[in-house]
């Protein structure tokens, strides 16, 4: 008789269902987290302080400073997938849930997240470029 073998394979880990639009928001991001990453790490009060500056200042260049200075904000690297992956790291699911409460102005929500993972000193600086980038966006 043959022994039974059995194999533990690894199943992914799920993802957290989001929208379309959470989905092309989070993707958004991914994108400008790639091409930041041959450019320097910028400093977040100088980097709100140049769009600040330019009224007219666009989507991406909002995205690009968050995500230049997000490992700033959070005091350690972010973790951050390639565009197109379902998977989500903790780091975005972050992200898509702070975008998805300022979109429905959810403002104790929108401080617990900020208070759970953001520095003191940079909660209203990411506040505002997520709020700008997720005005693009139907995050109902």
């Amino acid at each position: 008789m043959v022994p039974l073998r059995l194999e533990l394979v690894a199943e992914p880990r799920p993802v957290w269902p989001v929208s379309a639009e959470a989905f092309a928001f989070l993707n958004h991001l991914r994108f400008m987290s790639m091409s930041c990453r041959s450019k320097p790490r910028a400093d977040l009060f100088e980097a709100c302080a140049l769009l600040h500056v330019t009224r007219t200042a666009s989507q991406e260049a909002h995205a690009e400073a968050l995500m230049r200075c997000l490992n700033q904000a959070l005091g350690k690297p972010a973790r951050v997938h390639a565009p197109g992956t379902l998977e989500m790291s903790f780091d975005e699911t972050w992200l898509v849930q702070l975008a998805q409460e300022m979109s429905h102005q959810d403002e104790a929500s929108i401080a617990f997240l900020l208070k759970s993972r953001v520095l003191p000193e940079h909660r209203r600086l990411v506040r505002f470029l997520v709020g700008r980038i997720s005005e693009y966006f139907s995050l109902t």
